[in-house]
């Protein structure tokens, strides 16, 4: 290249790098939103957070900041909710102000703003009522889904029994469960643990799960419109989400070949009936592509997160034995040997119900739940927030909140119990999250954590493959979803 023409090159980007940072600051400051550390073009705040822990990070910005403060995600701003009473007065007292979905660009890429999760709207509210109203009538939150989960806790143990004393990793078989008992609300059928299909699904679900907290996938929600054409981890997500989704819709055109209007049994057969009766409704959202996204939405969460919950409770019980020991205390006491654990027992019990909500607390397994979105211009504390910002409340700074619960980083039941050994509700415990967004199985997930987690401790004693001191119980990665480290176990029957 001639001398003139690098020179030329040389204004011309320094020039055009003015002009686009001229114009952010431009358009930074004039954004009338809470304070928050300086971002820089493009990358916004990314260099001032620890992609491992980015909990940590917001955690020590409220320090300085205080509790509604705003960090760039890139170009984007998202406002912080921090600490108890900030997402009680966002989340409650507003909750219709700030019940929308926020933005991530990996999960609006892929349900583009269908089902329930990531919906929007009307539209949403619609599905929502519809799901809530279903899962309600086929047993959640009444005794019938409690023999369904009872039923399945059997089929777990028989098969804990086949490890027969030997090493394994937990993962796959305490993904079965909850499985198993989704499918049933979902499709009417469960599945045997050896199904080449069941194993499939069971490993794409459990990949995608840790997929998200790869640097790609952060990239990719941070820069959607350039790391899209680029190879990596967040192509290997999108891909098994379609194979997830094929999975759906091929269980749903089975069922519209069988569909019985007098006999409808489970959620996918009443969707369908609700689309064929609102068929003449040029603006129904009871279609094909809302009933495939819903239904992957309550799979996907029905499995992964009670699971990945459980797996990390029994990691905690290995690194501390004396917990462990005082469950099998308490059932022995109550329940006894011959017969399997019910919701009930949760009355006679409150040492183990305090430890599964410890393990939940302190395990967080979504740090920010999901993002919400501001459905109009409105105020929080002293600050204007306007219509369509990107919201993030963060679960840890209430479930890590030291006055509620004194030494917050340790692993310790008595957060949830008083002096005199009864079980402490908190209103602190936000682990499903709270308002209008609020997990929608909340009430499903309590009961398959307590049933599958004491069904488990009645039969067996947990034992770790090595030395106390040396298990790890420390995440892999913190970020939109929380990952256990890999371990092992051994189960010696009781």
């Amino acid at each position: 290249m001639e001398p003139w023409g690098f020179t030329t090159l040389t204004l011309v980007v320094c020039v055009s790098f003015l002009v686009i940072l001229s114009l952010w600051r431009k358009d930074y400051k004039g954004r009338k939103m809470p304070p928050g550390p300086p971002p820089l073009p493009i990358i916004g705040n990314m260099l001032q957070l620890d992609k491992k822990d980015l909990s940590m990070s917001l955690c020590k910005l409220s320090k300085k900041y205080g509790p509604v403060f705003t960090v760039y995600f890139g170009s984007q701003p998202v406002v912080i909710l921090h600490g108890y009473k900030a997402l009680k007065e966002a989340l409650i007292d507003q909750g219709d102000i700030f019940g929308d979905r926020g933005k991530i660009p990996i999960f609006d890429d892929n349900y583009k703003g269908h089902g329930i999760t990531f919906g929007h709207g009307e539209k949403w509210k619609q599905i929502r009522r519809f799901s809530l109203m279903t899962l309600r009538n086929f047993g959640m939150g009444k005794r019938s889904i409690e023999e369904s989960v009872q039923e399945e806790a059997q089929f777990l143990l028989e098969e804990l029994r086949k490890t027969n004393n030997q090493p394994f990793d937990p993962t796959f078989i305490l993904g079965c469960a909850p499985c198993n008992v989704i499918s049933s609300i979902l499709f009417h059928h469960r599945f045997n643990y050896d199904n080449e299909k069941f194993l499939s699904i069971m490993r794409i679900s459990g990949e995608n799960f840790n997929l998200l907290n790869t640097p790609m996938a952060q990239l990719y929600n941070n820069f959607p419109w350039l790391v899209r054409y680029f190879p990596g981890t967040h192509k290997k997500y999108f891909s098994n989400m379609k194979k997830l989704k094929l999975f759906i819709l091929d269980t749903i055109k089975e069922h519209q070949e069988t569909l019985d209007h007098n006999n409808l049994k489970n959620y996918i057969d009443c969707f369908l009936y609700k689309m064929q009766q609102e068929q003449k409704n040029r603006d129904s959202v009871f279609d094909l592509e809302n009933l495939a996204t819903a239904g992957l939405d309550l799979f996907d969460a029905g499995m992964e997160t009670i699971s990945t919950t459980l797996r990390y409770g029994l990691l905690l019980l290995l690194k501390h034995p004396e917990v462990q020991d005082k469950i099998h205390k308490e059932i022995d006491r109550v329940i006894g040997h011959h017969r399997i654990p019910s919701i009930k027992d949760k009355l006679e019990m409150p040492y183990t119900e305090a430890v599964v909500h410890e393990i939940q607390r302190y395990f967080n397994l979504a740090p920010f739940s999901l993002p919400h979105e501001v459905t109009r211009d409105t105020q929080l504390y002293q600050y204007f927030i306007p219509k369509g910002t990107t919201v993030f409340p963060s679960l840890s700074s209430v479930l890590f909140d030291p006055k509620e619960f004194p030494n917050p980083y340790q692993f310790d039941p008595g957060h949830f119990l008083h002096k005199d050994g009864s079980f402490k509700k908190s209103d602190y415990f936000m682990a499903f999250s709270i308002g209008k967004r609020a997990c929608l199985g909340e009430g499903l997930a309590k009961v398959e954590l307590f049933i599958f987690l004491v069904a488990i401790l009645q039969n067996f004693t947990i034992k770790s493959t090595i030395n106390l001191k040396e298990i790890n119980i420390k995440p892999c990665s913190i970020g939109l979803v929380t990952v256990p480290p890999k371990f092992q176990l051994c189960l010696l029957r009781r």
